[in-house]
């Protein structure tokens, strides 16, 4: 996936302090139901002394779906490894780090939508049985053996859980969506940042930064570094509301949260599509950014906002979203 350069792209970043995460979930702000069912979940699976049931992360980029991994990793005190979907691309990949699995550990699969179908299907009696078939040799020699596994949880992480397979989706045992952060959560994530980055920032500065983050913390804390920056280029100890207005505006970042990119392609929506409705390979195409950026970056906080609907047909632009650029009439009569 094609992700442009820019504050609010929620992806990993490798500057990421990851001091800042939240080791336990008494740490972990936020997503409150989440919580308590994992916390139910580990408590009761320590108490069998067995491996937690299988767990599955739903969510847009940004939310906290690595950083709940290791948290439940903690929680179990077991070890956790991580890999990635799209680089499991042989089943002797899946097969050769399940082997070395140790009882109750943690498999991460990041991106586990992305992961190769043959891949997948070996995955199938690991989870269920704690076993695997490997095929020995080749051609009328050839033969399958089957290798008993430890006990494991496997933690998958996903933006897109439409795309992962029923079988695949039916063995997790637990299916968490997380959604986006109220302004008050966003407040408290932004807090504790602040004292573990050693700067000092007033409530009214905190506050109107959470309204900027797109009810996203990666988003947050990122802004946060930048607002950082500035506090320490002036060296101004307290980071205030001004200090905060500043940034925003050279960001280019609105009181609602949207940037550049946001604004043009609402723009391109009521400008070059009437409003809409546009499919998603025309609208990449107008904009110049790849159709997973689109889906996976950027819409879901226009949806969520109120600036952008899906339709059957396509995207259309809200009446919201004309009022916040500045149009006066929806659907094609423009007064700028």
């Amino acid at each position: 996936m094609i992700i442009s350069d820019r504050i609010f792209d929620p992806e990993r970043s490798p500057v990421d302090n990851l001091t800042i995460r939240p080791q336990y979930l008494s740490e972990y702000i936020g997503q409150e139901m989440i919580k308590k069912r994992l916390s139910l979940a580990i408590n009761a699976a320590k108490l069998r002394n067995e491996a937690l049931d299988h767990v599955l992360l739903v969510g847009p980029p940004g939310l906290g779906k690595t950083t709940l991994a290791h948290i439940i990793s903690n929680e179990m005190g077991t070890n956790i490894h991580v890999t990635s979907g799209p680089i499991l691309e042989k089943q002797g990949d899946v097969a050769a780090i399940l082997t070395n699995l140790e009882f109750g550990d943690i498999l991460f699969i990041d991106e586990i939508h992305r992961m190769n179908k043959s891949v997948e299907e070996i995955l199938y009696t690991a989870m269920e049985d704690f076993q695997i078939d490997i095929m020995i040799g080749k051609g009328p020699s050839a033969r399958s053996i089957r290798i008993d596994l430890q006990p494991f949880t496997l933690v998958g992480a996903t933006t897109r859980s439409g795309l992962l397979s029923s079988p695949l989706r039916n063995r997790f045992g637990l299916i968490m969506e997380l959604d986006f952060y109220s302004e008050k959560e966003l407040k408290i994530i932004l807090e504790r940042a602040a004292s573990i980055l050693n700067v000092e920032i007033n409530e009214d500065a905190a506050y109107l930064l959470a309204r900027r983050s797109r009810g996203t913390p990666r988003i947050a804390l990122r802004l946060l570094r930048r607002v950082r920056d500035m506090s320490t280029v002036s060296e101004q100890k307290l980071i205030d509301i001004n200090m905060v207005e500043e940034i925003m505006k050279l960001l280019g970042i609105d009181e609602n949260g949207l940037d550049e990119m946001d604004r043009k392609i609402l723009k391109t929506i009521i400008e070059v599509y009437n409003g809409g409705p546009v499919g998603l390979k025309s609208l990449a195409a107008s904009v110049g950014i790849a159709e997973d950026s689109i889906s996976e970056v950027y819409e879901p906080y226009l949806l969520q906002s109120g600036f952008l609907a899906r339709t059957p047909r396509g995207r259309v632009a809200t009446t919201k979203a004309y009022k916040q650029l500045g149009y006066g009439n929806v659907g094609g009569l423009f007064d700028e």
